[in-house]
């Protein structure tokens, strides 16, 4: 009676028979998975425990796209997996698992887990505060979060395994919560994010019960750990469908919070040229496998703040290059409450805007001193992105774009009239008066 009950209450959360697509009613194949993940999934089923490729690599290869990583799902506990293996890690509090290394190649592994029971497994928002009580395939499928990301996919039969009918919604191309969307979110307000990210990334329309519920379960967000939240917008930034993730976001409420003021940086024409341009760049990167830098990305995304307080204490009579790292450091601050940035990203993103001013002086030693500068790439960049929005002079940016290629001749020949002031030479033996030299009357003790 209490299951039909809670099979009312909570839809497609009770699943206990999974539907079996069979390899002919599927284009998934094993030769498709990485060797890593046919060799730990092997190794489990030699040792007689099940093991299934699970959740997001199951669902790309339905859709056609190249998995970056294979999870793996399993009736194995983490201490019974760890064994198993020569470089194996139980990792996690919250959640534990393993990490299997396999070569360069790191494989992890869950066990199956059931919902949680308790007073004491949520906060008072609703949040997880742990997911550690293990069970069968069945709850572990209905516990996930998306339909589509709760499929199995059984390397030794290329079978798919589905308890909630995330290949009905794939080919439909529907995002869709299991079980009652306001419970769900509030489980693990990420959710709210990973819903318009993935529905951006993998060109699926969110189902209407999910979307509706997310405007006004944006505050959730800010019950979420900064560290975690780092890396969900890391995830975010670095999908390769940043521009369109980021619209979205804001059409669902989503952005404002998650780095301050985007929203006002966003409503400027200057601001909004700006970090279109940093995403675009970035889009096209990620989809032509290039590398990325997220410390590059931040920089980006928090630079109009810095300009804004910069600008504002300038106009104080701040002395420029000093008020430029006092408000580098009050913007950093700030967004620390809401995103923990790691601090060798902080170091990156400070360096290159405190190399900005240098890009003016362009007289004398100091462009080339400005090239050597390690970071000088990622300035210059970023230096173009200001050109291109219209915050700098293209000319700047063009002068930047020749000197690097010219020769030593040319150099000398493009650099700009030395108009700073010159340095006062200091006098020797600091703090004593400077004896004027003799004449030779004078030396000889006959002068004046």
């Amino acid at each position: 009676m209490i299951r039909r009950l809670l099979a009312r209450l909570l839809p497609g959360r009770t699943a206990k028979t999974p539907r079996l697509y069979s390899p002919d009613r599927h284009p998934v194949r094993r030769d498709q998975l990485s060797a890593a993940a046919r060799t730990v999934t092997r190794k489990l089923e030699e040792h007689g425990f099940k093991a299934f490729i699970v959740g997001g690599a199951v669902r790309d290869l339905l859709l056609g796209i190249i998995p970056k990583d294979f999870d793996i799902a399993t009736d194995a506990t983490p201490e019974q997996v760890k064994p198993l293996f020569r470089r194996a890690f139980i990792i996690g509090r919250r959640f534990r698992l393993v990490h299997v290394h396999v070569g360069n190649e790191v494989v992890e592994v869950s066990t199956f887990r059931a919902a949680q029971t308790g007073n004491d497994t949520t906060d008072e928002h609703g949040r997880l505060l742990s997911d550690n009580v293990y069970g069968s395939q069945a709850e572990d499928a209905v516990r996930r979060d998306f339909t589509v990301n709760a499929l199995y996919f059984d390397p030794a039969t290329e079978t798919i395994w589905d308890y909630v009918g995330g290949v009905v919604d794939i080919r439909a191309r529907r995002l869709k919560l299991i079980g009652p969307p306001v419970t769900r979110f509030r489980e693990d307000p990420v959710r709210l994010l990973r819903a318009v990210r993935l529905a951006a990334k993998l060109g699926l329309t969110i189902d209407a019960k999910t979307e509706e519920p997310i405007s006004r379960l944006a505050p959730l967000m800010a019950n979420v750990p900064p560290a975690r939240l780092f890396d969900e917008m890391q995830k975010l930034l670095l999908s390769g469908h940043a521009v369109e993730t980021l619209r979205s976001l804001r059409a669902h409420g989503l952005s404002h919070g998650l780095l301050p003021l985007l929203d006002v940086i966003l409503e400027q024409p200057l601001g909004q040229k700006f970090i279109e341009a940093a995403l675009a760049g970035t889009d096209a990167r990620v989809r032509g496998d290039k590398g990325v830098s997220p410390a590059f990305l931040f920089a980006t995304l928090l630079w109009h703040e810095v300009l804004v307080t910069w600008n504002a204490a300038k106009e104080r009579g701040e002395r420029p290059m000093p008020a430029l790292f006092e408000a580098m450091d009050k913007v950093l601050e700030a967004q620390a409450a809401r995103i923990a940035i790691p601090r060798r990203f902080e170091a990156t993103i400070k360096e290159i805007w405190s190399l900005q001013p240098r890009f003016e002086q362009r007289a004398g030693s100091r462009p080339a001193r400005l090239i050597e500068h390690p970071r000088f790439r990622a300035a210059y960049d970023f230096l173009m992105l200001r050109g291109e929005s219209g915050e700098v002079a293209q000319a700047l940016v063009d002068w930047w774009s020749r000197f690097q290629q010219a020769s030593h001749e040319e150099r000398q020949m493009m650099l700009k009239p030395d108009e700073a002031p010159k340095k006062r030479r200091r006098a020797r033996g600091r703090g004593r008066k400077r004896t004027p030299e003799p004449t030779e009357q004078g030396a000889s003790g006959e002068g004046e």
